[in-house]
């Protein structure tokens, strides 16, 4: 069934971090995570399949630096159609043929607003990587963690001109002292709906940068904005922390379920995980929205 007409009869399980599992099976600080879908299959395969075990409906794809201008920096620009066919087609042979395949881009790193990069460059960048994740096996597009909507709104633009999948878009959002969120350049969530929605998103919402509270802050504000628009919300296990060297999420799957009833309430439509969280986190929630 196509995402949008399964969210209108019920709230679809999205997974979790991606990052945390292949730090938990070696990845090395400054290694490319990407290529490993060409060296590791099998490590990304687990990964996977880990979260269609937990019970995710959406399985998300080991792609979100996998644009040519990231690769280029560690030397293999020239493989990005072949890192993200088989980012994809790893994620749809967990995923079979009854669950969705959500094919994971990321921002550049390059800032337009500086004139780092053209937006049709991006678009040229972004184009390239969608239509190799769909090649692959990815149905829907997500677009993952940007604070900029201009090069949020490019994304959109590029994977519903050059693919047929779905495509979702989520900013990360702080909270202020006045008690609204913003991006790092200013975006509210009321603008990150327009503006998205303008640029053809079939789905927005938040992830990444803070806890379950927070981005249920954050779902209480886009809905505010817009009662209508299909919603994804995706929290960290947490703000991270180092401790003895080592990166840790503070959240329990069970702190991190006790939230899916407001989520639930606000009308959120799919629920997934970011950084910190685990199969253990997704198969909680999995248990809360009574899969």
């Amino acid at each position: 069934m196509n995402i949008l007409e399964e969210i209108k009869t019920r709230v679809l399980l999205c997974d979790g971090a991606w990052g945390t599992l292949l730090q938990a099976k070696g990845l090395k600080p400054g290694e490319c995570p990407e290529l490993w879908n060409l060296t590791r299959r099998k490590d990304v395969l687990d990964i996977a399949r880990s979260y269609i075990e937990a019970g995710a409906d959406i399985i998300e794809t080991n792609s979100f630096g996998g644009n040519r201008i990231k690769l280029s920096q560690f030397g293999i620009g020239e493989k990005t159609p072949e890192i993200n066919e088989a980012a994809a087609a790893i994620s749809r042979e967990a995923a079979g043929p009854n669950r969705h395949v959500a094919g994971s881009i990321g921002p550049t790193g390059k800032m337009l607003i500086t004139g780092d990069v053209t937006p049709d460059e991006l678009y040229e960048v972004f184009s390239e990587q969608a239509a190799a994740l769909e090649r692959g096996g990815a149905d829907i597009i997500i677009v993952e963690t940007m604070a900029d909507p201009e090069e949020a709104a490019i994304v959109i633009r590029a994977a519903k001109k050059r693919t047929r999948c779905t495509v979702i878009a989520t900013m990360t959002f702080d909270p202020a002292p006045s008690g609204n969120f913003y991006t790092i350049m200013g975006t509210t969530p009321a603008d990150m709906v327009r503006i998205l929605k303008e640029a053809g998103a079939d789905i927005v919402g938040s992830n990444c940068g803070n806890g379950t509270e927070i981005l249920t802050g954050i779902a209480r504000a886009i809905r505010k904005a817009d009662k209508e628009i299909p919603l994804i919300i995706q929290p960290n296990a947490g703000l991270p922390e180092l401790i003895d060297g080592k990166t840790v999420y503070r959240e329990s799957p069970e702190f991190m379920a006790s939230f899916v009833p407001e989520l639930v309430n606000l009308g959120v439509n799919i629920i997934g995980g970011c950084c910190g969280t685990t199969p253990e986190h997704i198969r909680e929630i999995a248990i809360k929205l009574g899969k």
